[in-house]
């Protein structure tokens, strides 16, 4: 490993904040778009089940090749120059799903594009490496403001414009804000001197040797995987129990509680600044506590909307306060590696969440809600018992 050099000191300005904000929204809405237009896609293709669960499946294993393979690039390549041609592979991306005319060229196209959407993860740790320790929680927090704004929103714009314009608008749509963004971030983002001279295939032994490495970096991504499980078993079964009695909701109505996730955004920006003032590892505690109490709410009072609405907020305001405090500290452990050790990090998150889908899922079609119930409050529990072990920060 080469000797880390001093990092440049970079003034990270209100315009380019706003920018970077704006940018990671426009592309993580990139992983979700599909979803509400498989309908459409499966009619045109004739596909069946498994064909058509293979489109997301591959945007998101697209996503989570890139933070193996892509993410440490950001600290051997100057980031604009990658977050340029990541821009360049998702206008390409688009434009293959938009002329694809049969389901493989379309699962090429998405798994690229899943891939691209790596530029949220050269943005973000970008930024941090831009400001003082004292304002990396509330640079986060508003970084995570606008990704929770792009996956919340995601769904309805691309419902709303497939429903007027046909699906393949949605990538034209997509391809059209990535050149948008692309250039407004290769005009505007600072130059930065790259933290390492690694070749390619050494720089990525290096992430899994920092992996091994640090101790702090396994227990911050052991604690963050088994709270986004948690995360992913309320909403990987949520549809699922409001479609049954007492609710019976539509699709459509049970799209709309998508906009109680709106809390989260909250929990983003407001745990930015509470992190200075209480310390990442007890705002982490405190959250997860209230993730807890949420999943309770829910379970006790099974079949009652305004518990149900209460519980979601509860747990979308902590499990993004807990991930902002959390990746205040991932990003002290080495400024000379953040690419790396974010990448890293983010695929534990993402893995954990991935877990968590699945024995939701698998709880509720054994146990109904209490079973997801059960699970949730029990990956959070784990999340407790693995941030109790991590140093104060």
């Amino acid at each position: 490993m080469t000797k880390p050099q001093p990092q440049q000191n970079q003034s990270l300005s209100r315009f380019i904040l706003l920018l970077m904000t704006t940018a990671i929204a426009a592309t993580a809405a990139n992983l979700y778009y599909n979803q509400p237009i498989l309908p459409l896609i499966a009619r045109e293709f004739a596909l069946n089940d498994s064909q058509i669960g293979s489109i997301p499946a591959l945007t998101q294993f697209g996503y989570a090749f890139a933070l193996l393979f892509i993410s440490p690039l950001g600290d051997s390549i100057a980031r604009r120059r990658l977050i340029s041609v990541l821009s360049c592979l998702l206008v390409i991306a688009c434009s293959m799903a938009v002329v694809a005319t049969n389901l493989a060229l379309l699962l090429v196209a998405v798994f690229l594009i899943g891939v691209s959407a790596n530029i949220t993860q050269q943005l973000i740790p970008f930024a941090a490496s831009m400001v003082s320790k004292e304002n990396k929680g509330a640079t986060l927090g508003t970084l995570m403001m606008g990704l929770t704004l792009g996956i919340l929103l995601s769904r309805t714009l691309s419902g709303l414009v497939a429903e007027h314009f046909g699906w393949r608008s949605v990538f034209v749509m997509s391809a059209v804000l990535a050149s948008f963004f692309g250039i407004l971030l290769q005009l505007f983002l600072p130059s930065n001197k790259p933290q390492s001279n690694l070749g390619y295939w050494a720089l990525i032994k290096s992430t899994l040797g920092l992996f091994a490495q640090h101790k702090s970096l396994q227990i911050f991504t052991l604690s963050g995987a088994c709270w986004f499980a948690a995360f992913n078993v309320l909403w990987a079964t949520l549809a699922l129990y409001v479609y049954e009695q007492p609710f019976n909701y539509s699709t459509q109505q049970a799209g709309l509680f998508g906009v109680i996730a709106l809390a989260g955004v909250i929990g983003a920006k407001a745990s930015g600044k509470w992190v200075n003032i209480l310390g990442s590892k007890a705002l982490i505690m405190y959250a997860l506590i209230l993730g807890a109490i949420g999943f309770a709410v829910s379970g006790l009072f099974t079949g009652n909307l305004l518990a149900l609405i209460v519980g979601i907020i509860l747990i979308d305001f902590a499990i993004f306060s807990a991930q902002v405090a959390n990746q205040v500290r991932v990003f002290s452990i080495d400024p000379a590696a953040q690419s790396r050790i974010n990448g890293i990090y983010m695929l534990g998150y993402y893995l954990g969440g991935a877990l968590g889908s699945i024995a939701g899922v698998k709880a509720f079609s054994l146990y109904q809600w209490p079973g997801v119930v059960v699970v949730g409050i029990t990956f959070i529990l784990l999340s407790v018992i693995f941030n109790a072990y991590a140093k104060k920060a």
